[in-house]
């Protein structure tokens, strides 16, 4: 019999994970994960690195990202938090009114994280909607290009990494733009290339090989560069910008594994 040491099993876990990460559709991604939080968490039990948003601590994080962009070190293993969504906690914790705010607030959350999900859920100021093409976690479906809602509907708007996947970027942000209330905000993250000056399309580049190679993933359609919050001020809004390195230690940002170059635009309507 063949007995396999620890280190062996992490390899196989490892593997496992990135395979069944690059593999699978978004979807089962999100129900298989349900599964795995539960076991990944055993196998990483240090105090390393700690997630904001669970406030648990792991030896280390688990690696993400595509063949193209792939990292280190950035999902934890308990709650799938990444980089940009332990900076969104930051900000939302510490630097906004989202979780004490003494009304009640209207928020429309695309695409929704599993990691904020159920916190958001059972948060009792927040009237919660949730919306998806596709999440089997979203309350209803529909296409961005086109939101089925009122104008002027919603305190607060989350679109994480949504935009890169869409046709039209600007008209989706514009959709967003119309169902926000005046004076309201929203963070939109997106991936975006540091070393680029100028979103980089290019509607010919359809197989997802190529994607991958130009867009950093298969689905993606556009690789926004530092022009993005131009981007969000052409669709209506006004950009305020975050900047983490300004409120967090290096060991700090180094301890909760955020990305100390990315920038968090808070889109505002006035």
């Amino acid at each position: 019999m063949v007995f396999l040491t620890f280190t062996v099993i992490i390899e196989i876990m490892k593997q496992l994970y990135k395979f069944l990460l690059n593999k699978l559709p978004r979807p089962l991604l999100i129900r298989i994960s349900y599964v795995f939080k539960f076991f990944a968490p055993i196998f990483y039990k240090g105090n390393n690195v700690e997630c904001t948003v669970c406030g648990k601590s792991f030896r280390k994080f688990l690696s993400y990202g595509s063949d193209t962009a792939h990292r280190e070190n950035v999902l934890c293993p308990y709650d799938l938090t990444l980089e940009r969504h332990r900076l969104m906690w930051t900000y939302l914790k510490e630097h906004s009114n989202f979780f004490d705010a003494d009304k009640t607030i209207d928020v429309l959350h695309i695409a929704p994280e599993q990691c904020f999900h159920k916190l958001f859920k059972a948060q009792e100021n927040l009237n919660y909607l949730t919306g998806d093409l596709v999440s089997p976690i979203a309350d209803i479906h529909f296409d961005l290009h086109k939101i089925p809602l009122d104008d002027n509907k919603f305190d607060v708007l989350f679109c994480n990494h949504v935009l890169e996947h869409v046709e039209d970027a600007m008209q989706c942000m514009r959709e967003l733009h119309r169902v926000m209330k005046p004076g309201g905000w929203g963070i939109m993250q997106v991936p975006q290339d540091f070393s680029r000056s100028e979103t980089y399309e290019d509607p010919s580049i359809t197989s997802p090989e190529e994607r991958e190679k130009h867009f950093w993933q298969k689905d993606h359609v556009r690789l926004f560069g530092m022009d993005y919050p131009d981007w969000l001020e052409t669709a209506g809004f006004e950009v305020e910008r975050f900047d983490v390195n300004a409120h967090m230690s290096p060991e700090q940002v180094n301890r909760f594994r955020i990305n100390p170059k990315e920038i968090l635009y808070i889109a505002r309507k006035v």
